[in-house]
């Protein structure tokens, strides 16, 4: 694929973060492979992790495809951005045209972003997981890589205020060994997929320069006071709830 805008969009972002004193933690990035597809899976603490994620990329020499919700591609300014750096639209009513799409460009040597958590986790845990990477890098025949993305929240996550400039803040990514999958049992598969990231959030949330004791941005098992996963759930509930009466309403 013609890349006119993404690398010019990366270096940009690299000297932005250089300008606000941002640091990174980063390990694993050897397992993201220099040549041919591979699905990436991460979890999902901020709407902006899809900025960063991609640097784990970078020693690679690689550029990343993220899957993105369909309303990116649509906005005025977000669309030709998102377009001409190659990104797949997810269209939530034909999630599984989006997902073949993904293992197209897989197979066709490209590096697929994906968050199969597909929402922001309002604990900072590991969510349930969907089947769609297992099943994406399956169709594909390519490795599944799982990593983590962690202080992003900081930046900009649901139910906080945000502070996008990030100024003096650290950001963890952390990649683990690709995981073997056949798509012939996608849900044990994906098991394994959630065990990797686990692990790898661990390493994140013990490695990451500021204790998460008494932290709104840490999970509750580390002593940080985000909900717990019960209670995230209930929240994640009653958000879809109160969209879909909106909606309801204005239809």
């Amino acid at each position: 694929m013609r890349d006119l805008t993404y690398p010019p969009i990366i270096g940009t972002a690299k000297t932005l973060f250089k300008v606000l004193g941002m640091s990174f933690q980063t390990s694993g990035t050897e397992h993201i492979p220099r040549e041919g597809g591979a699905i990436l899976a991460s979890n999902h603490v901020s709407y902006v992790d899809f900025v960063f994620n991609g640097l784990a990329a970078q020693p690679a020499g690689r550029l990343v495809r993220f899957m993105a919700k369909k309303e990116a591609f649509d906005h005025k300014v977000s669309g030709p951005i998102m377009r001409s750096m190659h990104h797949i639209p997810v269209d939530r009513a034909q999630g599984e045209a989006s997902l073949h799409e993904a293992a197209e460009y897989a197979r066709r040597g490209e590096i697929v972003g994906i968050f199969p958590e597909a929402t922001i986790s309002r604990s900072m845990e590991v969510k349930e997981i969907k089947t769609g990477a297992v099943r994406a890098a399956a169709e594909a025949g390519v490795p599944l890589v799982p990593m983590v993305v962690w202080g992003t929240q900081l930046l900009k996550t649901k139910d906080h205020d945000a502070d996008l400039w990030g100024r003096g803040k650290t950001i963890a990514l952390h990649v683990g060994e690709p995981i073997p999958v056949t798509g012939e049992d996608p849900v044990t598969e994906t098991a394994l997929l959630h065990e990797s990231l686990t692990v790898l959030l661990d390493k994140a949330i013990r490695e990451y320069p500021v204790s998460p004791e008494g932290q709104w941005w840490a999970p509750a098992r580390y002593g940080g006071t985000a909900p717990t996963p019960d209670e995230a759930r209930q929240m994640d509930l009653d958000e879809k709830a109160a969209r879909e009466a909106k909606r309801a309403e204005r239809d």
